[in-house]
């Protein structure tokens, strides 16, 4: 059975018990900081599984696209793992449990997959004696159940919603066995977990107490690359129609035949790669763009294992593309960015790729030296996290000048990595106090009601005043508090949009609204500081939105939809937003680009989005379904998370995109738009800085002010300022030219001034002299001019001052250090004299100090310090 079929028997079966479908979300998590990755079938609804939002649907299936790296190493190793993979799921949110989940999943598996019931085994928690009885009605023998303990069969991250797991197995035979220990659960391949069911039936607070849930959930997950290979015959993922193209076009570009592992690396780490930068997602040093950077280097490494040294894996990615791109159009729109992107990479990795060899080769050559055998296992821990260098690429360079690797501490290294990430997973909490305060406010009051796109100005009711998640029911003059309305015109911050300020006004007062957030979904949260009177719960209040402040930030949300689409007409379709600010005063665009725009590009674009504001296009806002949306084109901005109902923003033919943020009614009243900075911000990722409206008007007076003042000083007319400043930098130029002649004819003067106080000591010629100096540098480069003028055996004694300061250099010819003369011990004496320090080599020594009115004492005892050694040496 073909993986294609697999993928529909799964939707169609969940889609005839009640489930609604749903596409893939993205890999990359919507609205979720804690996560780099979507890397489980659960991750789209982690807000309905902690109630931090409430689902649209109760029962839904799903075949989502997932990334994960923790278990980088063991790909081409094991016939579980990969980086990139599809899970096929069906969920739960209050709806059906335990027994219901159990069912459907014994019947896909025997009868709509036909899989042999011999070969099945199943887990259970080791207390869940509720999933073991069902199992067991379901027809399967007791014997065949293994309990497993809370390490791999409950589900819990934190504060938040948990449960036990039960999962199903497939065994391969004794053949693939371990040994005579061999079980289900170990790591080798005899028994190949293919679904696991996890049962949400409890809630862990912040003390660790695990309090029954009142609606549980259902998160399944079965890995579509794993039952393929059971259903197709094969016994690794790399043997299944999934990969066999895939692999097959690995083989070719590497031209000969190389262990097998190498290819499976290869086609694993350039599928996931491809997915990735579909996404928006570029090679960089930090996030997500470290995670494609590093799969995509690792890959080309092993090329380069394989003899390979030049890009190669662009033909591996197109074939990606080309398997899966039915299924995931966006490989096919994204295909040749996709391709464009993996050969800078690669290119730029080759240019550096000594960099990781030439500290290899150090390392080796210092081990060889003190006389040893091994490689410490942190120098390769370095070159694998550094530079993305394999173990296996370490093992073979090393053993090629006789070395091994000391894999334990390699090994060692690598837990240690493995175990800090872990903490840093275990900080973060699915539901902190806070947000699981409002969850249940909003569950108690109901969600409040936003008017904001209509309104400014609405009377509302106090539903609750909290300050340090803690409900309490007033609040007096000076208090800063968190109040809850139950309308509200006031736009929380998010999608980039910083929220609405404004003032709540009360019988007895007025609290100035300075923040608005949503902590959880419907429940719009005002950061408040009361001026005057008393606020109350229950007080009916006027909600003001400041409207001067709403009117300036929908100016710039409006330019930034005209500004995005402006860079995809005139830099291409690759350009995807990768961050934004939209507030009063600016607006700030981050896209994903190669390279810096050329002036021309910026003032293309910034004519572009002008061009539409003076069209006066209608900006039209509506609602819809997230699937016609998409049929319309609708362009979905990062950061936002979309439920199956979604609001778009469409601005005349030129623009679509979902969006919450609030708007401008025409593009007109944009009124102009004016770039103002350009840069990186990171591998890849460009910014655009621009202003509209009054300060885009601001703008250009400044910019007019600081030109007349230019003019002013230049004594030049306006219209002609470019000329003059032209004429300007010539005159400066030819007077440089000038005074460089100048100085060369000084130095030239001074320079035989000098020669005419040389002495002759023993054989050896000496000059010590007080010289004008500005720094050290211009010191150092007269010493070493006068030191060729002098000849073979000479010394150089030279100081300056200035500013209470004193520089020393002493400089000896090779003639000279052959009589025994150090000139780093002559500059120390000197220094001292000074007050200072200094040092250098025998032919080269230079010095600083603090008191210039004993320079010439220091340079007489350089020169007696020459004497007495030279007397001394006859």
């Amino acid at each position: 059975m073909e993986a294609k079929e697999i993928r529909q028997r799964f939707l169609d079966y969940f889609r005839r018990k009640g489930h609604v479908i749903l596409p893939s979300a993205s890999l990359i998590p919507a609205g979720d900081p804690s996560l780099l990755w979507t890397a489980a079938g659960m991750v789209p609804f982690k807000p309905y599984f902690t109630g931090a939002a409430k689902p649209e649907f109760r029962r839904v299936a799903t075949c989502q696209k997932c990334l994960r790296t923790q278990d980088i190493e063991s790909v081409g190793k094991t016939a579980r793992h990969l980086t990139f993979f599809e899970m096929l799921g069906n969920f739960s949110f209050g709806d059906y449990f335990k027994a219901e989940a159990i069912a459907m999943a014994w019947e896909f598996v025997t009868k709509e997959l036909g899989l042999d019931i011999d070969r099945l085994w199943f887990s259970v928690f080791e207390d869940d004696e509720e999933a073991f009885e069902l199992w067991c009605k379901m027809g399967v023998k007791p014997e065949r159940i293994v309990r497993l303990g809370r390490d791999t069969n409950f589900w819990e991250i934190g504060v938040g919603p948990c449960g036990p797991c039960s999962e199903i197995y497939y065994d391969f035979g004794p053949a693939f066995a371990c040994g005579p220990d061999c079980h289900v659960g170990c790591d080798c391949d005899r028994y190949l977990e293919i679904w696991n069911l996890v049962f949400i039936q409890y809630y862990r607070d912040e003390k660790g107490n695990y309090l029954p849930l009142e609606n549980k959930g259902i998160d399944t997950g079965m890995g579509l690359e794993r039952v393929a290979t059971v259903l197709q015959g094969v016994t690794s993922p790399f043997a299944t129609d999934l990969f066999r193209d895939i692999v097959a076009a690995a083989e070719r570009e590497l031209r000969s035949p190389v262990p097998n592992r190498r290819v499976k690396v290869i086609a694993d780490h350039v599928r996931a790669v491809t997915f990735g930068v579909a996404e928006g997602v570029l090679p960089s040093n930090e996030g997500r763009g470290y995670v494609i950077r590093r799969l995509l280097r690792r890959a080309l490494l092993y090329g380069v294992l394989a003899g390979r040294e030049e890009p190669f894996l662009g033909k591996v990615a197109a074939a990606v593309c080309d398997k899966m791109g039915e299924v995931y159009p966006e490989l096919v729109a994204n295909r040749e960015h996709i391709l464009r992107v993996i050969r800078a990479e690669e290119e730029r990795f080759l240019g550096t790729l000594s960099q990781g060899m030439e500290l290899l080769n150090r390392n080796i050559e210092q081990v060889l030296a003190r006389g040893g055998k091994v490689l410490p296992g942190e120098e390769a821990f370095r070159l694998y996290d550094t530079y993305g260098f394999p173990l296996e690429l370490t093992e073979e360079i090393c053993a090629e000048k006789g070395l091994a690797v000391d894999k334990e501490g390699f090994k060692r290294e690598m837990e240690a990595q493995r175990e800090r990430a872990r903490r840093a997973r275990e900080t973060v909490e699915y539901l902190g106090e806070r947000e699981r305060f409002y969850r249940e406010l909003r569950e108690e009051k109901g969600s409040v009601d936003f008017v904001g796109y209509e309104q400014l100005n609405t009377r509302s009711r106090v539903v609750a005043l909290v300050k340090e998640a803690k409900p309490q029911s007033s609040a007096s003059a000076g208090e800063e508090v968190e109040v809850v309305l139950d309308v509200t015109p006031f736009y929380a911050e998010k999608g980039g949009q910083v929220s609405d300020k404004g003032v709540l006004r009360f019988p007895s007062g007025e609290a100035l609204v300075e923040y608005v957030e949503q902590p959880v979904e419907g429940m719009v949260v005002h950061r408040v500081k009361v001026q005057k009177g008393e606020l109350k719960v229950g007080d009916e209040v006027e909600a003001a939105v400041d409207a001067e402040r709403r009117r300036r930030t929908a100016r710039n949300h409006t330019a930034t939809h005209l500004l995005h689409q402006a860079l995809k007409e005139i830099l291409g379709p690759h350009v995807k937003q990768a961050g934004s600010l939209v507030a009063p005063d600016r607006l700030r665009f981050d896209f994903d680009h190669y390279q810096a725009l050329t002036p021309e590009e910026i003032k293309r674009v910034e004519k572009r989005v002008n061009e539409i504001v003076l069209a006066a296009l209608p900006v039209v806002t509506f609602t819809t379904s997230l699937e016609e949306a998409q049929a319309m084109g609708a362009v979905a901005l990062f950061g936002e998370k979309y439920g199956e109902t979604v609001r778009v923003v469409k601005i005349g033919d030129y623009s679509i995109e979902l969006c919450a943020g609030t708007h401008l009614r025409n593009t007109a009243e944009v009124g102009v738009f004016k770039i103002v900075a350009e840069a990186s911000v990171a591998a890849n990722t460009r910014r655009i800085e621009a202003v509209t409206g009054e300060r885009a008007l601001a703008y250009f007076e400044e910019l007019e002010d600081d030109y007349r003042r230019i003019a002013f000083l230049l004594k030049a007319p306006a219209r002609g300022l470019s000329q003059k400043v032209e004429a300007w930098l010539q005159e400066m130029k030819a007077l440089a030219r000038e005074n460089e002649a100048l100085r060369d004819k000084l130095a030239l003067y001074t320079m035989q001034e000098l020669l005419d106080k040389v002495q002759e000591i023993d054989g050896v010629k000496v000059l010590a002299a007080k010289v004008e100096a500005p720094d050290t540098a211009r010191l150092r480069s007269l010493a070493d001019l006068l030191r060729e003028k002098l000849g073979n055996a000479s010394v150089v004694l030279l100081g300056a001052s200035g500013d209470g300061k004193v520089n020393l250099v002493v400089a000896a010819t090779p003639g000279a250090v052959a009589r025994g003369i150090n000139a780093a011990q002559i500059v120390k004496a000197m220094a001292q004299v000074v007050e200072g320090g200094g040092g250098g080599r025998a032919e080269f020594g230079q010095a600083g100090g603090k008191n210039p009115g004993r320079l010439g004492e220091a340079l007489r005892l350089g020169q007696e310090l020459l004497r007495q050694h030279l007397a001394s040496s006859r």
